[in-house]
């Protein structure tokens, strides 16, 4: 039944293809042209690409997408929202709850005499991931909830660095930031490199996006800690995938951004530039955090998980009012990964006429807000049903998602490896 595809009490469906078709009219704008420039998004496809992890398979194995201290765990005061999937999140959460290890069992017994904002306020302290499950009064009354209210969806700030020729840029595999531009056809970023700083979902997402429309896109990992290997066979489709400390490599870090025409990271505000990277001129650099580059919460992690367990969503989807529920997937995740895509694409299209570099920024948080925003909420909504294998296509062992945009039935290549490849653009 069509209309079940990500059913939810918020209209998550109606996020999803807007931010798909954001990313399509972004193409047709930069002169895309082939059969998906005025095709309809299919809500399935798009369900199966928002949803991936369910119909994700490495042979016969499925993912669990969430480790045993993720998750809700009832404070002494209400709910409180947990991340662990990385290792080194797992031992932060641990310390601030005076564990040295634990199973999900022995963590819940500690946490239920606990306050949740003094265990939201702590993992803050220590770079943690947990929240105070919220109601969407107390967020949108709230700094951080009011900071994530403000400003566009998407932000595209211009700089006054320029590069020279960008009048008379077309595509060319060898050339510098300057002569390359979209390229229009049916592939129309075909040249345009993209360095992916990224992980989890947001990032990687648009970072798949742009190089299904023909981008070279490396993505760059630090060694430690090791990306979960689910997670990056299922976003990594069309991409490379090298490792790289950005600590102890500077020199070769730099080199690749030289060469790049987009960076996209995943970073809190100023990492970058902590790193002591310098961004060259004319580079169109894409940003996205949890929280936003304002407001009190600026500077702390997060996911997309978080972000609905603060923002409201989690209760909005109780099914008894009382006990947090969730979106049927990781929607303010993809959502935004798609909007920062048509945003990148849009700011390449403008660098061509101006030579002019662009920041173009976005939060999960601030996606949340316009799905709050959204009208047609029903609580009285069917369960969600999982899209058919129809919407999936496999390689070898790894079944994945088909590509949500218009147009294309598979990307160009399956995930490769993590850490596969060089560190260098072809």
């Amino acid at each position: 039944m069509t209309g079940s595809w990500l059913s939810a009490t918020l209209p998550v469906l109606g996020l999803a293809t807007a931010s798909v078709e954001a990313v399509r009219l972004a193409a047709v704008r930069a002169g895309a042209a082939g059969p998906g420039t005025d095709a309809v998004v299919d809500p399935e496809r798009v369900a199966a690409a928002f949803g991936s992890e369910r119909l994700f398979r490495d042979g016969d194995a499925r993912p669990d997408a969430f480790a045993p201290l993720s998750g809700f765990f009832r404070t002494q005061d209400g709910y409180l929202r947990t991340h662990a999937n990385y290792p080194h999140h797992r031992d932060r959460l641990l310390r601030i709850l005076g564990l040295a290890d634990a199973d999900r069992e022995a963590a819940a017994a500690v946490i239920a005499t606990r306050a949740a904002a003094e265990i939201e306020d702590a993992a803050a302290q220590v770079g943690a991931i947990a929240v105070r499950v919220r109601t969407e009064a107390e967020w949108r009354s709230s700094a951080p909830g009011m900071a994530a209210a403000t400003g566009p969806l998407v932000r595209t700030t211009e700089r006054d660095d320029t590069v020279a020729g960008a009048r008379s840029a077309r595509t060319s595999s060898a050339g510098t930031p300057s002569t390359r531009a979209p390229a229009g056809g049916a592939l129309p970023l075909a040249g345009v490199r993209i360095l992916d700083l990224t992980r989890v979902l947001a990032g990687p997402v648009c970072g798949r996006t742009l190089a299904l429309f023909g981008a070279d896109v490396l993505r760059v990992d630090p060694p430690v800690p090791a990306e979960i290997t689910w997670q990056h066979l299922d976003t990594g489709q069309g991409k490379r995938s090298a490792l790289l400390d950005l600590r102890t490599d500077l020199p070769r870090a730099q080199e690749l951004l030289d060469r790049a025409d987009v960076l996209v990271t995943g970073y809190r505000p100023g990492a970058i530039e902590a790193f002591g990277l310098r961004i060259p001129p004319g580079l169109v650099r894409a940003r996205i955090n949890a929280w936003g580059d304002s407001g009190p919460w600026a500077g702390r992690r997060g996911f997309d998980s978080i972000v609905q367990a603060a923002a409201g969503i989690a209760l909005i989807e109780s099914h008894d009012g009382v006990t947090p529920g969730a979106l049927p997937a990781q929607a303010l995740d993809h959502a935004t990964g798609y909007f920062l895509a048509a945003a990148v694409i849009d700011a390449l299209a403008a660098r061509a006429i101006d030579g002019r570099g662009r920041d173009v920024a976005t939060s999960l948080a601030r996606t949340a807000t316009w799905l709050l925003d959204a009208p047609g909420r029903d609580p009285r909504h069917p369960a969600a049903t999982t899209p058919t294998d129809a919407a999936t296509v496999t390689h070898g062992r790894l079944t994945t998602a088909r590509p949500a945009i218009p147009g294309f039935d598979d990307y160009a290549f399956p995930s490769r490896p993590w850490g596969r490849d060089e560190p260098a653009f072809g």
